[in-house]
């Protein structure tokens, strides 16, 4: 069993950044890839980045691309996602999630591919 805490959202103008961190605890975190998600009102979760279990390897969605970074520290059991250049379409609640599967790439792009879930953390970008 693995548990995930967010932490890090907020409210912030459109153009601002924030930088997510998701804390993991329960199981050695620097095996296990990491994602980032979110999911506005009326909307269906959406993914946002991964990585990989040694950080080598990321993926974004294209909207993402450019403006997010994500990244880790095993040392720390962390991962973090910088987020720049927000615009109001990004708000949502933000998740990060892990699979069960050790030694992961970071090619998981859907929800089902990910069996831990953090409680998540609100964004909201201001106009």
């Amino acid at each position: 069993q693995v548990q995930l805490v967010e932490s890090g959202g907020g409210l912030v103008q459109a153009g601002g950044s924030l930088r997510l961190s998701c804390a993991a605890s329960g199981r050695t975190f620097s095996t296990y890839a990491m994602g980032w998600f979110r999911q506005a009102p009326g909307k269906e979760r959406e993914f946002v980045a991964a990585i990989d279990w040694s950080g080598s390897s990321t993926n974004y969605a294209d909207s993402m691309k450019g403006r997010f970074t994500i990244s880790r520290d095993n040392a720390k059991n962390t991962g973090n996602l910088q987020m720049n250049s927000l615009k109001p379409e990004d708000t949502a609640v933000y998740y990060c999630a892990a699979p069960k599967r050790p030694y992961s790439g970071s090619g998981r792009v859907k929800p089902s591919e990910y069996d831990y879930w953090g409680q998540g953390t609100q964004v909201t970008v201001s106009s």
